[in-house]
Order: structure tokens, then sequence, then C-alpha cells
């Protein structure tokens, strides 16, 4: 079960996350047709002549982190940080299957999108507001303190957040149960948001193989 605190709720009434629960997946190295694609897109992007600012996930999700007490101009969001990226000129090195594609989406969508080992997660799952217990080891090598932070939390503690997720949960190629962590834009109906979830799961599920399962929460 996945909730989000109600401090969240109360911050920001029309905050929600899209969830897809992927089972029988193989994570391999990217094909190269989505290598492929995946660097048509980012290279149509550097044409585009615009900053990550005019992308308005981006904008909705940095005023949803100062709502929440982040600053998100020390604090990005994983899509800004990422849009940044690409859009100064820099390559994004390819990981595996699932990471890659997980990269595409968060960059096409400009949202924060989280990709974990379901199997390394145990029981509920809890979107809220990090405390000063909330601290692990982050994808980029370095202990994070999450205090203050939005983040995803499980029976063991704080595995993920729209800012930099934990190696404990991180994807590799043993990974065969997945779970998606969409923080949907604020406002996007939820119609709209089922769409993105579906078509989302629908391109992982190509790649990857598997079975999905969506929610909008």
């Amino acid at each position: 079960m996945i909730t989000i605190s109600p401090k969240i709720k109360e911050l920001v009434p029309q905050f929600k996350i899209g969830t897809i629960t992927y089972h029988d997946i193989a994570i391999s190295e990217s094909p190269q047709m989505i290598k492929g694609r995946f660097q048509l897109f980012l290279e149509s992007l550097k044409l585009e002549d615009k900053t990550a600012a005019d992308y308005p996930g981006v904008a909705e999700y940095r005023s949803v982190f100062k709502k929440l007490g982040t600053d998100p101009s020390r604090y990005r969001p994983a899509s800004e940080a990422l849009l940044r990226r690409v859009l100064s000129g820099k390559d994004l090195p390819p990981i595996n299957s699932g990471v890659d594609v997980n990269n595409f989406f968060s960059i096409r969508f400009a949202i924060p999108i989280g990709l974990y080992n379901l199997d390394k997660i145990e029981g509920d799952v809890e979107v809220r507001i990090g405390s000063v217990e909330d601290t692990y080891e982050g994808l980029n090598g370095r202990e994070m303190n999450m205090e203050g932070k939005l983040l995803s939390a499980d029976s063991i503690g704080a595995f993920g957040s729209p800012i930099v997720d934990s190696k404990r949960t991180m994807v590799d190629e043993s990974v065969k149960n997945a779970l998606h962590i969409v923080y949907l834009q604020p406002s996007m109906d939820g119609s709209e948001a089922r769409e993105l979830l579906e078509s989302m799961a629908k391109m992982f599920t190509q790649v990857n193989g598997g079975t999905a399962e969506i929610q909008v929460i």
C-alpha cells in the first residue's frame, strides 16, 4: 500500500503521485534501438533553444518544493538536474534498460520519477516530508540527510526522493520486480495522469517485458 502524508496534502492540496508496479521484468543493457531513439530525442531538445525553467513540469515542481520548505535552487528536482545537464550539452551515459527508460520519461515529461527494486522495499510505502532520522546512501555516493525534504519511505526507512534516490533500492540487471513513483504535476487531472502512466507502462514493458499495474494516488 502506498499513501501520501496528510502534511503534504495540507501544504499542497493538489499533490498527487502515480505508481506503476512491474512484475517479471528483465533488465539488461539498453537495446541499440532505445539508445538511438534516446540520443535523437536529446539532440532535438538541444536544438529547441530552451532553458530548464521553460518547461512547465520544472516550474511546477520548483513551486512544490518551495511550498514544502525545500529550496529548489539548492536541492533541485532530479528531472530539472537531468534537463539542465542535457541542455548544457553534456552527455547522459547509458546505465541499463530500466534506468535509461526512466531517465527518458523524466526528461520527456519534465517531472521527477523514481524507479525502485520492489523486492528491496519492505511493508507499506509513505510519501512524506523527511525527519531528522531520515538518511541514506544516495546513488551519487553521498550520505544524504533528508530532513525537511520530500521522500518515500518503507518500514525500514527512507529509500527515495525526487532529489536523489538511495543505493538500497537501486535498479540493476538482477531486478525482476520494480516500482515507479511518478511525481505528477499537481495541476494535472486524474484522467490525464492515468493516460501518462499508461503510456509509460506500455513503453517500459515493451523494452523490459513483464506486466504493469498503474495507480493514481
